[in-house]
């Protein structure tokens, strides 16, 4: 496995077109697009890096993951009828599809959606109890207290969060929104300025290679079925609009984010966490994408065979 990640450093790390960061976010748009890391958390506890795998990184959407994760606990099927659970098609901010659909957004992973899933987290709690539950989790199944939120991309993504604003206000409209909209933007904002690196990222993923249930510790944290649901909602919208080809490229379920990282799930083999910060027109890590398609050429782990 080390002889593999070594070698997809050497090869997809060296590439000339890396795409581009995420610039319309201050705080990210002055990251090294030249870094580039991968780590693999295998099944029975092995863990192997390569690259720049120490380094921290924003896992913006990424989170959007855990908190779905947070929100099925807290409230189970009911958080259906607050996000669907269909791929968009749309860019990650659009508008367009919730005026058509009546505020409800279509999955909990564009912008909406994860806006109505920390709506649903929130239940009347201020921002900062609802973040430090969510910080708590994602400590506990990365199995690592140093995790934390990164104040300045925070509040760079606010001053920028016009967009977002205009989202969480136009689900209001509909009465889709229980918590007050600055105090939901809030919490968004905080929870995708979550930083972590790749070998803390891969662990946390852990719990859904083993259905719900940390294979490493033996901590149940999902029920296998809920651990499928995420997995499933991973592969068909864990990319925005570009999640069919991430299914057709790489053929797992996986999370992206646009500070550059991916988690991926091998169901039954790992947890593996990329982490580039150019991006492609669509807005996921390019270098990312193609590491992991690289991995599953050598592994074979493509959940399609």
């Amino acid at each position: 496995m080390q002889d593999i990640l070594d070698q997809i450093v050497a090869t997809v790390g060296a590439s000339a077109d890396r795409g581009k960061v995420a610039d319309y976010i201050p705080q990210l748009a002055c990251i090294d697009a030249n870094q580039f890391a991968i780590t693999v958390a295998l099944a029975d506890g092995r863990i192997f890096s390569a690259g720049d795998s120490q380094q921290l990184f924003s896992i913006q959407s990424i989170s959007k993951a855990f908190t779905l994760t947070i929100a099925l606990g807290k409230l189970g099927d009911a958080v259906w009828s607050r996000v669907g659970r269909e791929p968009s098609g749309d860019p990650f901010n659009s508008i367009v599809q919730l005026e058509h659909e009546h505020g409800k957004p279509r999955n909990p992973f564009i912008n909406a959606g994860a806006i109505a899933i920390a709506d649903a987290i929130l239940m009347g709690h201020q921002p900062k109890e609802t973040l430090a539950e969510i910080l708590q989790f994602v400590r506990f199944i990365a199995a690592d207290d140093s995790i934390s939120i990164d104040e300045k991309v925070a509040r760079s993504e606010q001053s920028r969060g016009d967009r977002n604003a205009s989202l969480a206000h136009f689900m209001a409209s509909f009465g889709r929104l229980d918590n007050p909209v600055d105090c939901v933007l809030g919490t968004y904002f905080h929870h995708c300025s979550i930083a972590m690196n790749t070998q803390q990222l891969a662990k946390a993923g852990l719990f859904l290679v083993d259905n719900g249930r940390n294979p490493v510790s033996g901590t149940r944290v999902v029920s296998t079925q809920r651990a499928r649901r995420i997995n499933s909602l991973m592969l068909m919208c864990g990319h925005y609009d570009g999640s069919g080809e991430f299914a057709f490229r790489v053929g797992l379920p996986g999370k992206s984010g646009v500070g550059g990282g991916i988690l991926a799930i091998a169901p039954g083999k790992a947890s593996i966490a990329v982490w580039s910060p150019g991006l492609d027109d669509v807005g996921n890590s390019k270098l990312g994408t193609a590491a992991l398609e690289k991995l599953v050429q050598h592994t074979g782990w493509s959940i399609f065979g």
